[in-house]
C-alpha cells in the first residue's frame, strides 16, 4: 500500500461511473408530511429534456430544451444560461416531474446575481437560492439533474457556485424520485461561518451587510425526500455544511465526495424529527477535511477547528435516526471531530459497515450504536493528527479520549460485530463498548494495535473496554493483539504479542498489509459463516484454512 501525503489526500478525486436510481417505497416520518412532499401536477405532457450552457440565454430568450447558444436571430431555440433559470429562486420549477436538465462544463454562479435571480433582493440574499428539484412521476421517470459526460464517467463536471450568502446550492426539499448526478458543487471563498466563536478570525465569513463575498452556507439541502440517488458529485469548500438533510427515505449515495466544508460535512441534525428511514445506502462515498476551510482557488486546508473553538467538525453526524444504514468501500479521513458519528441511530434498523477506511479524524474514527456489523475495515486511531500543523486553527485533538471504535448495543438482543477488521489505536481505548444483560459483542479475527495514548503519552492505547451499561457479553476469537494496556489475552486463538507483523504501525504511515512472520497469516477463523468471503480489497479469501486476520487477505504471499 502506497501512503500519500495530507495535501495529496485532500485534493484526491473520485472515481466516476453510473448507475440507475432504486425503485420507491412506503411513506415516511410523521403522517402529515405525505401532504407536503413536492408532488409533480398530474398531467398528460411527456418528460422533456432542457439544457444550461454558459454561452444560453434567459426565460424570456431561450427555451431551454434545445442544446445550442444564444445568438443574434435566435428565436427562443437556446439552451439557458444558468441553473436558477431552470429552478428560479420564488418558484415554481420550470422543469416539472420526470424532465431531465443537462448542465454543460463550464462554472455557473448560484445566488444573488446570478441568471435566473432576478426576483432576489440584496436585503435578504441568503434566500436566493434554488427552488427545490421537482419530485419525479415515479420510480421509473425520476427527475434528473445531470452534468455533461453523466454517461460517460463523468470527464470534468460542471461546477456550480454559492455567492452572496445563498442559503443552498441545490434543494431536494419535498423531492421524491430524483437523480443529482456529474456536478461539482462549491463556493468561491475560504471562509467559515462564525469562524474563530466568539473571537472572529480572518477567516470569518462577512455576515453584517452586503456584499456578502463569494460564499455560500450549503451544498446540498434535503428534508422530507425519498428515493433519491446522488451519484459521482464533489461537494466541497461550503462555509458551514456539504449536505444539510434529514427526514430521508430510501436514498442511495455513490461515488459522493464531501471535504472541508467549514463545519460539518454531511449534517443530518435538521432540528426536531430529523430521523431517516428505509434504506440509506452509501458506496464509495469519500468524507474528508470537514471542520477546515478550503482555499480558493488551489483548495487546501486552512483554518480547521473544532468544538472548543465554536466549531463542530463530524464528517457524517445526525440526530435522532433509524433505517437501515449500509455503508461500503468508503473512506472518513482528516475530519475534526468525529469521522463517522451514527451514535444517535436510536430508530429501528441496522448499521452495517463493510469495506471502511477510518483515519486521522480528530475524536472517534467510528461511532455506531443498536444492531451493528464491521467488516473488511481498516481504522487507523491518530486522533492527535492535526496537532501542530500548518492548517490547524483549533482542534481538540483526541476528543472524548479519541476511541478508536465505539459501539454500543441499546437493547436486551442487539449485537454488534467486529470481524476482520484492522484497528490501530493512540486514543485511551481501541474499542469502547457497553450494553444492558442480553446484549453482546462478538470480536472475531481482527487485529488491534495499540500505540502510545496521544493525551498519556506514557502508557499505550487500552483493548476493548465495557463502559456504561455493564451486562453485554464480549465473545471473542482469533485476535491478534500488539501492546495493548490491559489486554485480555484469554479466548479461542487470540494472540498478544509485541509484534503483529503489520507492515507498519508508524502513527504517520500505518500500513495494515501483513509482512513475512506475522502471527495474523493464515490463522484466522475459518468456515465460519460470519467470516466475509472478500477482504477490504475485494479479493477472495480461502475456502476453508488459511484465512487471515484483518482486514486484508495475503494472496501473494510476502
Amino acid at each position: 500500500m502506497i501512503k500519500i501525503d495530507a495535501a495529496t489526500l485532500f485534493v484526491g478525486a473520485v472515481s466516476l461511473l453510473c448507475f440507475m436510481a432504486q425503485p420507491a417505497a412506503a411513506q415516511f416520518g410523521p403522517a402529515n408530511q405525505a401532504a407536503r412532499l413536492n408532488e409533480p401536477a398530474p398531467t398528460n405532457r411527456l418528460p422533456k429534456t432542457f439544457y444550461v450552457r454558459t454561452d444560453g440565454g434567459d426565460f424570456a430568450k431561450c427555451s431551454g430544451e434545445v442544446n445550442a447558444p444564444f445568438g443574434p436571430g435566435v428565436k427562443r431555440a437556446c439552451a439557458w444560461s444558468g441553473p436558477m433559470v431552470a429552478l428560479p429562486p420564488a418558484g415554481p420549477a420550470r422543469i416539472a416531474g420526470g424532465d431531465t436538465l443537462i448542465v454543460h462544463a463550464g462554472q455557473y454562479k448560484v445566488g444573488f446575481g446570478a441568471p435566473g435571480a432576478e426576483s432576489c433582493s440584496s436585503q435578504f440574499p441568503w434566500d436566493c437560492a434554488p427552488a427545490p428539484i421537482p419530485s419525479g412521476l415515479d420510480a421509473d421517470r425520476p427527475t434528473r439533474v445531470l452534468g455533461e459526460g453523466h454517461d460517460q464517467g463523468c470527464p470534468s463536471a460542471p461546477q456550480l457556485w454559492g455567492t452572496e450568502r445563498a442559503g443552498h446550492v441545490l434543494s431536494l426539499k419535498d423531492t421524491r424520485h430524483a437523480v443529482v448526478s456529474c456536478l461539482e458543487i462549491t463556493d468561491h471563498s475560504p471562509c467559515v461561518e462564525f469562524h474563530g466563536g466568539p473571537k472572529p478570525t480572518a477567516l470569518t465569513c462577512q455576515r453584517d451587510s452586503y456584499p456578502f463575498g463569494d460564499w455560500a452556507g450549503t451544498g446540498l439541502s434535503a428534508s422530507d425526500s425519498s428515493d433519491v440517488l446522488l451519484q459521482d458529485l464533489n461537494i466541497h469548500g461550503l462555509a458551514n455544511s456539504g449536505v444539510s438533510a434529514g427526514r430521508l427515505r430510501n436514498w442511495t449515495v455513490r461515488r459522493v465526495r464531501i471535504a472541508a466544508n467549514g463545519w460539518v460535512g454531511w449534517n443530518g441534525d435538521i432540528g426536531e424529527q430529523s430521523s431517516n428511514s428505509g434504506v440509506m445506502r452509501f458506496e464509495k462515498w469519500l468524507v474528508e477535511w470537514n471542520g477546515c476551510g478550503e482555499t480558493y482557488p488551489d483548495k487546501k486546508p486552512i483554518g480547521c477547528w473544532a468544538q472548543t473553538a465554536g466549531g463542530y467538525g463530524d464528517g457524517v453526524g445526525t440526530g435522532k435516526t433509524g433505517g437501515v444504514w449500509i455503508i461500503e468501500d468508503s473512506i472518513f479521513r482528516f475530519n475534526t471531530s468525529d469521522g463517522l458519528d451514527l451514535l444517535y441511530h436510536t430508530g429501528p434498523g441496522i448499521i452495517s459497515l463493510n469495506r471502511v477506511w477510518a483515519e486521522g479524524n480528530a475524536g472517534n474514527q467510528l461511532k455506531i450504536v443498536g444492531t451493528t456489523s464491521i467488516k473488511n475495515s481498516v481504522v487507523i486511531g491518530t486522533c492527535g493528527f492535526f496537532a501542530g500543523k500548518p492548517f490547524t486553527h483549533h482542534v481538540d485533538d483526541c476528543r472524548a479520549g479519541g476511541d478508536a471504535v465505539t459501539t454500543f448495543p441499546r437493547k436486551p438482543g442487539e449485537k454488534a460485530d467486529i470481524i476482520n477488521s484492522t484497528i490501530v489505536s493512540e486514543g485511551n481505548v481501541a474499542i469502547l463498548t457497553g450494553g444492558p444483560p442480553g446484549s453482546s459483542l462478538r470480536l472475531v479475527n481482527n487485529i488491534v494495535v495499540g500505540l502510545p495514548a496521544f493525551l498519556s503519552p506514557k502508557k499505550y492505547s487500552a483493548d476493548t473496554y465495557i463502559d456504561g451499561p455493564q451486562g453485554l457479553v464480549i465473545e471473542e476469537s482469533h485476535t491478534v493483539k500488539q501492546n495493548l494496556r490491559n489486554a485480555n489475552c484469554k479466548g479461542p486463538g487470540v494472540i498478544c504479542t509485541s509484534d503483529a507483523g503489520l507492515t507498519s504501525t508508524s502513527r504517520n504511515a500505518t500500513n495494515p498489509e501483513l509482512r513475512k512472520g506475522s502471527p495474523a497469516l493464515d490463522s484466522g477463523l475459518a468456515n465460519d459463516r460470519s467470516v466475509p468471503a472478500l477482504d477490504y480489497r475485494g479479493n477472495k479469501r480461502p475456502a476453508g484454512a488459511g484465512v487471515d486476520r484483518g482486514a486484508i487477505e495475503m494472496l501473494a504471499r510476502p
